[in-house]
């Protein structure tokens, strides 16, 4: 059964099939907002879990530190190439900044993880045409999958 998201969406919405959508046919290069050599941070084992299962993860950080063996950028308009799924790692006040930098380099996805919210760059993000999904980790997700 899918469960509906809370947000005004268009009637036949459903954040189970955009999960499902995002995570086996959007694209397997995903930058990571937030993403540093600190093994202590959710984003580094999450980066790790995203791996495992096939993703090419591009560390975002103002570091810009090689993380689990990928080189980063200080910004996503830094990464030369394209980005199929960004995945926010930052602070609810910053994410929405993030979702509209996503949309400007031309991603496919915007991922807000656990505790990241904010609905009005949610209806940005997917009024410009992007899948969106928040308050979600891939990292519970994709094993559910089978």
């Amino acid at each position: 059964m899918s469960v509906e998201n809370t947000t005004a969406e268009p009637t036949g919405y459903s954040e189970e099939e955009t999960v499902r959508r995002i995570l086996t046919s959007t694209g397997d290069t995903w930058a990571v907002v937030g993403l540093s050599t600190n093994t202590r941070r959710a984003a580094y084992g999450v980066a790790a879990v995203l791996q495992r299962f096939g993703k090419r993860i591009v560390p975002v950080h103002p570091k810009a530190e090689t993380v689990h063996g990928e080189q980063g950028y200080a910004s996503l308009a830094d990464i030369p190439f394209p980005v199929d799924v960004v995945d926010v790692f930052v602070n609810s006040e910053q994410a929405g900044g993030i979702a509209d930098e996503a949309v400007a380099v031309g991603a496919k996805a915007v991922w807000f993880q656990l505790d990241v919210v904010d609905e009005s760059a949610f209806a940005r993000t997917r009024a410009a045409g992007l899948d969106m999904i928040m308050d979600r980790c891939p990292a519970i997700e994709i094993p559910r999958l089978g």
